[in-house]
């Protein structure tokens, strides 16, 4: 599946991770040791604009996430943290990660909204049901809720915050200083929800933003992931480890789309990627196992048995993985990532020690070693072979990885016609090639 004959532009987000994606980042001597300086952020930030990348990614999660004696492990709340970057770039789009399982729409609906006006447009929402006992146990709740509902909760609080969203009509206000009149009062509307997760009456106390409402993006590759995706998903941060794996989930996605109606282009399949890139190949490899040599063996089993469902020493490090592994049906957890990690110990015969290497650099995204050429052809190989419409470039060190990537790779897409050489529009719906959302509650003319 070749797209030659009709190549629009990749889309190229940087997933800022605060010291770097690699579970040792922070134990080299050219990383920061700590990711809450937001000196550093706004050092990436500008790095990133200058690429003319399309935005900023940030992941969040309502709990502390592994053992902060091993490794950097707070992470500013993204929200406030793009609003700071938003004051030093101008075009870069801001992507946050927020929970529908532990936050209430109103609230989030208000926040996105203000990151929009305040951005000028570059605001996005990367929507996730949020696995995992311990945030449960920061809400009140004994374990995760079912992942089934998980994800009903969220369609219904999608539907929510969109209608808060529309509330106010565009031409609401007329600020009219002679008259009296700010706004007009029959162009702001109660939304009055009912429904079995959420009451709300509404408006939103935010006016309509400059994209209408942030760009929807969604992460999560389960069926109910995909389908969830399909139905309001803008763009869709996935994980796929091969080509065929990448092609497929392209293909399905993209056709369940369209069997409800929707533009399959107006979803973007966005696959993480996490290059270490060097002067050489050897140079690359060198710096990948030297990241390698930095991972503390034993912290590490005890975090993927802990994702896997079994007691730590169930897994011997010089061994493959066991096989009375639970299967994906058996947990309520992350389900597609289960999945892909337990069949990339399976497909490679991975011993324990292995598998956390693998998985030491992204998490279950996939890792490439190489020249900056080399990553650049990775790239377009998938893109032409239909399995992405760009990529979560996932800088293994920051702020270096993401700076070689800026300044070597980019220089090579674009010289290959695949990427933009300047921002041609302002908003991040511009950037993705997306229109402006019609209003639900209002004409979009008005009257």
């Amino acid at each position: 599946m070749s797209r030659d004959a009709d190549r629009k532009p990749l889309h190229l987000n940087a997933f800022l991770m605060t010291v770097g994606h690699h579970e040792a980042a922070w134990r080299l001597p050219q990383s920061p040791a700590d990711g809450t300086d937001v000196e550093h952020y706004k050092n990436l930030a500008r790095i990133a604009e200058r690429g003319r990348l399309d935005s900023l990614f940030l992941a969040d999660g309502p709990a502390l996430h592994g053992d902060p004696g091993r490794r950097p492990a707070s992470i500013l709340e993204p929200t406030v943290l793009l609003t700071a970057l938003a004051g030093v770039t101008s075009r870069i789009g801001l992507i946050a990660t927020a929970s529908t399982s532990y936050n209430e729409p109103y609230n989030l609906a208000r926040r996105f909204a203000s990151l929009d006006h305040v951005s000028g447009g570059r605001a996005g929402w990367n929507i996730v049901t949020t696995a995992g006992a311990d945030a449960a146990r920061n809400f009140g709740l004994d374990d995760t809720p079912p992942h089934h509902e998980r994800y009903l909760r969220a369609a219904e609080f999608i539907d929510v915050a969109t209608k808060l969203w529309d509330s106010w009509a565009d031409d609401a206000v007329v600020a009219d200083k002679a008259r009296g009149v700010h706004a007009l009062a029959e162009r702001v509307r109660r939304i009055e929800h009912r429904g079995p997760h959420f009451r709300v009456d509404g408006p939103l106390n935010v006016r309509r933003s400059p994209q209408g409402h942030p760009l929807l993006v969604q992460a999560g590759s389960s069926e109910d992931g995909k389908d969830f995706a399909a139905r309001y998903a803008e763009a869709v941060f996935t994980a796929q480890q091969t080509l065929e794996e990448g092609v497929a989930f392209y293909k399905d996605v993209k056709q369940r789309a369209a069997a409800l109606g929707r533009d399959p282009d107006g979803i973007k399949i966005l696959p993480g990627i996490v290059p270490v890139i060097g002067d050489t190949e050897a140079d690359a490899l060198e710096l990948d196992a030297e990241l390698d040599r930095h991972i503390v063996p034993e912290y590490a089993r005890r975090q993927l048995a802990n994702f896997l469902g079994v007691p730590a020493e169930r897994l011997v490090l010089d061994e493959e993985l066991p096989d009375d592994i639970p299967t994906e049906d058996e947990i309520q957890g992350a389900k597609s990532r289960f999945t892909l990690v337990v069949e990339l110990g399976r497909r490679e015969r991975l011993t324990v020690r292995q598998l956390i290497g693998r998985l030491g650099g992204g998490r279950g995204h996939r890792t490439f070693a190489g020249t900056a050429e080399q990553v650049a052809d990775t790239i377009e190989h998938w893109y032409d072979s239909g399995a992405a419409d760009g990529f979560n470039i996932m800088p293994a060190l920051l702020p270096s990885g993401l700076e070689v990537f800026v300044d070597q790779v980019v220089p090579i897409l674009q010289e290959r016609g695949l990427f933009r050489t300047e921002y041609t529009g302002t908003t991040l719906r511009e950037h993705y090639g997306l229109e402006r959302p019609a209003n639900r509650l209002f004409d979009p003319v008005g009257g």
